[in-house]
């Protein structure tokens, strides 16, 4: 039987909190955002330096830590809870997931510039891409020269290096010769940009978008963690609220109704986390076992080729997908719910800019969408799990 937490992962979610709470608790990254908003560079460093954060998921022989998806989703729920506006999911997670896969030249290359923390790296994706069927091929690629446009792109801004699909296979591309355009966010605290590129120079990383499928479904499954931090926080703020907030001379958490409705959404909490861990060890547990294999460290290849097969019904290992798609169906409306009931039982308070709460609303819908909607991964579940739709009327 697996242990929810590890003692490691017990320790390291410390370190990770006792650090976000003396830099940037949510009241901290509140101001930053009114001001500055995006990515957080002195944050980042901090957990890069203090954490190994920023090299969790990459080998030792490259620098990293070599730990695994346990490790980084403990990370996740800790910088969900604090809404921390660092790079974590799309540098150190989906772009880092993507170049381990590839276990190419160049990509190793990559990955020992990454792990330091002082450059990071970005999928040239939407964010909304799921990880399950092909997506549009928004950029081409001639001769070794890269051309096109990709829309809504998460941690473009900033970043170093940008992981580009072009014409069926993956190019690394400086993002000094791409344009990145940042607009607006519904999340302050995870810039978007639109980034083209015009005859930009690109390395090849790998053959194939394997690795692409590679990096969106680890960071689908760990989303998933970074929602239930979310909604930690919002049940527990809320929980201190209600305590303390007096109506005709009683709390009102001693209200019946409030009772009932707080305590349901413990219960969609605990379940959301028992998602959440499914699928993070589920990727481990994959990962350690390409390893074991000795598969050039190519660890999420039998996920990803479920992944791919959703549309054929062929699959070689659904149980990673479908520990994916659970994870996701569930906890994105949860963390959601989380925020809105937050909201509605803060009264007027939460409805205000001054108070961190809308921080965390607009992170839980942002979510929602990202990396697949929770009807993209119910569909593909139904498929992994041949379920037939009903039928039409």
């Amino acid at each position: 039987m697996t242990l929810l937490y590890s003692e490691v992962e017990e320790e390291l979610r410390a370190a990770v909190r006792a650090l976000l709470a003396d830099r940037r608790p949510p009241s901290a990254v509140l101001a930053r955002a009114e001001s500055a908003p995006g990515h957080d560079a002195d944050l980042w460093k901090a957990l890069a330096r203090d954490i190994g954060a920023a090299g969790l998921l990459i080998p030792e022989d490259l620098g990293g830590a070599g730990a695994s998806a346990r490790e980084a989703a403990v990370v996740l729920e800790e910088l969900g809870r604090a809404v921390a506006p660092v790079p974590f999911l799309t540098s150190a997670v989906m772009a880092t997931g993507a170049l381990v896969a590839s276990g190419a030249g160049e990509a190793r290359d990559l990955l020992a510039s990454l792990a330091t923390g002082e450059s990071t790296a970005a999928l040239a994706v939407s964010f909304a891409a799921s990880p399950y069927p092909p997506g549009p091929a928004w950029v081409r690629a001639e001769r070794g020269r890269l051309t096109g446009r990709v829309t809504a792109v998460a941690g473009a801004e900033g970043a170093d290096v940008l992981v580009v699909p072009a014409s069926g296979a993956l190019y690394a591309v400086d993002a000094a010769d791409a344009v990145v355009e940042p607009v607006t966010s519904l999340d302050l605290t995870r810039p978007v940009a639109t980034v083209t590129f015009d005859g930009a120079p690109g390395r090849p990383v790998a053959v194939g978008l394997a690795p692409l499928r590679a990096g969106l479904a680890l960071g689908a499954g760990l989303l998933a963690s970074e929602q239930l931090g979310v909604a930690e926080w919002c049940l527990a703020t809320t929980l201190a609220y209600v305590k303390e907030r007096h109506q005709f001379a009683r709390p009102v958490g001693s209200f019946q109704a409030l009772k009932h409705r707080l305590a349901d959404l413990w219960m969609e909490i605990v379940q959301a986390r028992a998602a959440a861990r499914n699928a993070a060890d589920a990727l481990a547990t994959r990962a350690g076992a390409a390893e074991a294999a000795g598969q050039d460290g190519r660890a999420h290849d039998q996920a990803v080729e479920a992944m791919e097969a959703v549309d054929t019904g062929e699959s070689v290992d659904v149980e990673v997908a479908m520990a994916v798609a659970v994870a996701q169906a569930w906890c994105a409306p949860v963390a959601v719910h989380a925020a809105e009931e937050c909201l509605q039982l803060h009264g007027g308070i939460g409805m205000t800019w001054e108070h961190p709460l809308h921080l965390y609303l607009k992170r839980a819908k942002a979510d929602q969408i990202a990396l697949g909607t929770p009807g993209d991964h119910r569909d593909a579940l139904a498929r992994l799990a041949d379920l037939p739709a009903p039928l039409a009327v």
